[in-house]
């Protein structure tokens, strides 16, 4: 069957990328995915089993090495790179950074060698953007975390987790423009810095404590967890997992339109209350679990928030972000089965 071509995604069977993936194949593309060991790989390719004749994948255990994608990207004609580290959790920044970093370089060397390529698409983070919160302050592409890499320096293993995760992502982004300028490809570069993940995950976790970290606040709210306590506190800007793909595939498939920009996914701001507001109206079963909080407290009723300026996604690609409430409501059906 013709497809648009190959795209190569790299992290595939990871919590964005194998939607990612999926978003390739429902828009017409073929899909060679990486995974460090191809079992990794067998909940994602069930998932995906009825386009089992267009999507592979295939083994690259250390992202890092010279070459390790030379293999990988042979006849490809997109390269979505979305392996990295991911965790707040992390003590040590020097494996994290270089993870980030080589795998990028690495990515970025085994495209330049591949003539068919025509674009680059690059997973960032929003955390590559901003600094500290700052008062009425709106973010947009224009800015850069000076803060992250400077504090890991300083204090190296004593540095948080959440700051480490935020030096690598700064430091992965840097080196794809530092490529660039470098080498100056053929193919189209562009990056997509979203901020906090949430929606549906492609394969269901085998049990709760899987669920992505970005998401459980919504998994945490359903499941009856204090609002105080409830996800990643104080870290409540969202955007859907599907809109992420989609921005990817959209760089995929407009090179021209994309090229050499940074693209901001971020649609809603949504503190445990919001989440605890929308799942008590919709399953009223559930209001001796779902903490009552108080309602309608902290938030704007349409969600929208002025921190980061996600607009510039939406006037390129011309379609809005998932509605937040379809977000939180998809995601709790998804995983409803391993939350009870």
């Amino acid at each position: 069957m013709a497809t648009k071509g190959l795209v190569l995604v790299t992290g595939a069977n990871g919590y964005i990328a194998a939607r990612t993936v999926e978003a390739f194949l429902k828009a017409g593309f073929s899909v060679r995915g990486t995974v460090r060991s191809l079992s990794s790989a067998n909940e994602v390719m069930e998932a995906l089993s009825e386009y089992a004749d267009k999507v592979e994948f295939v083994e690259v255990p250390d992202i890092t090495v010279s070459g390790a994608f030379d293999e990988a990207v042979k006849g490809v004609d997109v390269v979505a790179h979305l392996a990295s580290p991911v965790s707040f959790d992390f003590s040590d920044p020097e494996p994290v950074l270089k993870a980030a970093i080589k795998g990028t370089v690495r990515a970025l060397e085994s495209a330049h060698k591949e003539a068919k390529i025509k674009s680059f698409v690059f997973m960032s983070s929003i955390l590559s953007v901003m600094q500290q919160a700052k008062e009425g302050y709106t973010y947009t592409e224009s800015d850069w975390n000076t803060y992250a890499e400077d504090a890991v320096a300083e204090q190296g293993k004593a540095t948080p987790g959440r700051i480490i995760y935020s030096a690598s992502k700064v430091a992965a982004e840097k080196a794809l423009w530092k490529f660039r300028d470098e080498h100056k490809p053929c193919f189209a570069i562009s990056a997509i810095n979203p901020c906090f993940v949430a929606g549906p995950p492609l394969v269901t976790p085998a049990s709760k404590d899987k669920i992505s970290f970005s998401t459980r606040l919504i998994t945490d709210v359903f499941s009856g967890t204090p609002l105080d306590q409830a996800g990643t506190p104080g870290v409540y800007a969202f955007v859907d997992i599907r809109d992420v793909a989609r921005l990817i595939v959209f760089g995929a498939e407009h090179p021209d339109r994309v090229n050499n920009e940074r693209f901001i996914a971020a649609s809603f701001y949504s503190p445990p209350q919001a989440v605890a507001d929308i799942l008590r109206e919709k399953y009223p079963e559930k209001a001796d679990i779902i903490q009552k909080g108080t309602p309608g407290e902290g938030y704007s009723p349409d969600y929208r928030f002025s921190a980061f300026d996600g607009t510039k996604a939406v006037r390129v690609t011309g379609q809005d972000y998932i509605p937040w409430r379809q977000t939180v409501l998809d995601t709790v059906e998804k995983l409803k089965s391993i939350l009870v």
